[in-house]
């Protein structure tokens, strides 16, 4: 009896507490089956996982090996490494043509260190914020796990998957909102906003007191039109960045905010509090990856012709329905006509074609059942066996 209470006592002295029970991202259970079949011998293609194959830029490199030579790798000041700070303010000048005080630049420790800063600094437990579907799902796993309620507002093929004005305000006079946020180019969609489209939802969100967040980290990866920032049309949005996808740099963990000045010092005590401060190593290397951009664009080119590949050979397959592929290196293809349930067609292409993809119930609790994400980020050979493999897996 009295172990049985010790016993009862100390499970719930570890029991977790509800605010970590976020679903898994199946993308990392998607990887585990993967690795898995390569141990036993199969060769997979890897169509999963959401990163580059390239390295990171050689400047990046020789920068982080130089500094190691040095020794010494201190703490930086939680802002990050003014150097670092101006560069990107010079790369918003130099990509833009827009202005951004290097006083509102934050280097984190990825986007997904961004996320978390952003919500906290703008965001009281019990409030709404806006989130497309599909979409990326840590954004409402991190909100729900902050105490926030995040708000899923579907996008269609009338619109291009982008959120519009319109339906932000139609969910705001629901229920009000409190904040917004939106990627293009987008996972798991590949589909950019316009120009124009961007510019009306920030109008929209502003004159309603709706805080705009912009996720960015897939700009410099786009081909159907170029990439417009939220940092050039509104001094109030928030951007996040990252080093991570056009400059091949994921593991590196390093990213950046262009933040309105009313919330950078907040951020820096959060910052100053969560992590002291990004990896120095991380923030050398990237400052000196944008030196690198002769070799991103070549990556870049090469991610253009897996887009070509996928966009001609799957709908020889039988694949014939996808989203814009717009940008990022994502195509997100719907497979209604082979399954309603994504999950099972994924593990079963995985495991009988070792084609690896991503259900989109990951990304998208409503219809998800009915796409899946394929990332093109990989060698144009293997987009090409990729597609065999589907071809004859489908017959």
């Amino acid at each position: 009896m009295l172990n049985a209470t010790l016993t009862d006592r100390a499970k719930r002295l570890l029991s977790p507490a509800g605010r970590s029970a976020v679903p898994p991202f199946m993308v990392m259970d998607v990887m585990a089956a993967a690795a898995r079949i390569e141990a036993a011998g199969g060769h997979v293609i890897h169509m999963e996982v959401g990163q580059p194959s390239a390295s990171a830029p050689k400047a990046a490199i020789a920068a982080a090996k130089a500094a190691l030579d040095v020794g010494r790798i201190d703490y930086t000041s939680a802002l990050g490494i003014p150097s670092l700070r101006a560069r990107i303010a010079r790369h918003y000048r130099e990509t833009y043509n827009a202005t951004v005080d290097l006083e509102q630049i934050i280097v984190t420790t990825g986007s997904s260190g961004a996320f978390i800063l952003a919500f906290l600094a703008m965001f009281e437990p019990g409030d709404r914020v806006a989130v497309t579907v599909p979409g990326y799902p840590p954004y409402r796993h991190i909100l729900t796990a902050l105490g926030c309620e995040p708000v899923l507002i579907e996008t269609t093929n009338a619109t291009r998957h982008a959120l519009t004005g319109e339906a932000l305000l139609a969910a705001h006079r629901k229920t009000p909102l409190k904040g917004v946020l939106v990627g293009s180019p987008a996972n798991p969609t590949g589909t950019m906003m316009s120009r124009e489209a961007l510019t009306g939802l920030i109008a929209a969100a502003e004159s309603e007191g709706i805080r705009f967040i912009s996720d960015e980290i897939y700009h410099g990866l786009d081909y159907a039109f170029p990439a417009v920032t939220a940092a050039e049309l509104s001094p109030h949005a928030l951007v996040i960045n990252s080093f991570s996808k056009y400059f091949c740099m994921t593991g590196w963990r390093v990213g950046w905010m262009v933040v309105p000045e009313p919330l950078v010092r907040p951020m820096e005590r959060l910052q100053q509090n969560l992590s002291i401060s990004v990896p120095t190593l991380s923030q050398i290397a990237a400052e000196a990856a944008f030196d690198g951009r002769v070799e991103m664009e070549a990556i870049k080119h090469g991610y253009e012709e897996n887009r070509r590949i996928l966009t001609e050979g799957l709908p020889k397959a039988g694949l014939t329905e996808f989203l814009p592929v717009d940008g990022a290196f994502y195509l997100y293809a719907d497979v209604s006509k082979f399954t309603d349930d994504s999950f099972e067609f994924a593990k079963r292409m995985l495991e009988q074609a070792h084609v690896a993809a991503t259900p989109g119930v990951d990304f998208d609790p409503i219809h998800g059942r009915s796409f899946v994400r394929f990332c093109y980020s990989r060698s144009s050979d293997e987009m090409h066996e990729a597609v065999a493999r589907m071809t004859r897996w489908l017959a």
